[in-house]
C-alpha cells in the first residue's frame, strides 16, 4: 500500500499519486513523455537506461518492467548504461573521465538529453519509493 491515497486524477498509479496537484501531475507526466520519446537519443537506449537506474533506486514499481537487457545493446546503448551505472555508484560527483568517454561517442546535444533524462527518471523513480509505490 502507498504511504497516501492514490487521487482520482490520473492514468496509471503513479500519476494518481501525484495527481493530488494536478499541475503538478499534467506538468511531470508531459516532461516525462518528451523524455522518453525519439529524441536524439533513442527511446529504445532512454528504455535500457531507465531499467538499469530503476534497479538501484527504490522504486518496486519501476522495476516491475525488468532489468535491462544486454542482448538488445549497440555501442551507444552500452556506453549510456554503463554512464547510468557510474552515475548510480558515485552520484553525484561524476568524474570526468566518464564525461571524456560520453564525449568521444556523443554530441553535446545527446549528453545534454542523457543527463536531464537520467536525473528526471531518478526524481521519479525516487518519488515512487518514497510513496512505496507497488505494482
Amino acid at each position: 500500500m502507498t504511504r497516501i491515497q492514490k487521487s482520482s486524477f490520473g492514468n496509471t498509479p503513479f500519476q494518481q499519486l501525484l495527481g493530488h496537484n494536478i499541475e503538478v501531475m499534467n506538468s511531470w507526466s508531459h516532461l516525462g513523455s518528451v523524455l522518453e520519446k525519439d529524441a536524439l537519443l533513442s527511446s529504445h537506449l532512454k528504455e535500457q537506461v531507465r531499467r538499469t537506474l530503476a534497479q538501484s533506486n527504490g522504486c518496486e514499481y519501476c522495476k516491475a518492467k525488468g532489468k535491462p537487457d544486454p542482448n538488445k545493446f549497440d555501442l551507444k546503448t552500452s556506453i549510456a548504461v554503463g554512464f547510468a551505472e557510474v552515475f548510480l555508484k558515485q552520484r553525484p560527483l561524476i568524474p570526468d573521465s566518464s564525461f571524456n568517454i560520453l564525449q568521444q561517442y556523443f554530441s553535446e546535444e545527446e549528453i545534454s538529453e542523457l543527463c536531464a533524462f537520467i536525473a528526471f527518471t531518478t526524481a521519479s523513480q525516487f518519488f515512487g519509493a518514497m510513496m512505496q509505490l507497488k505494482v
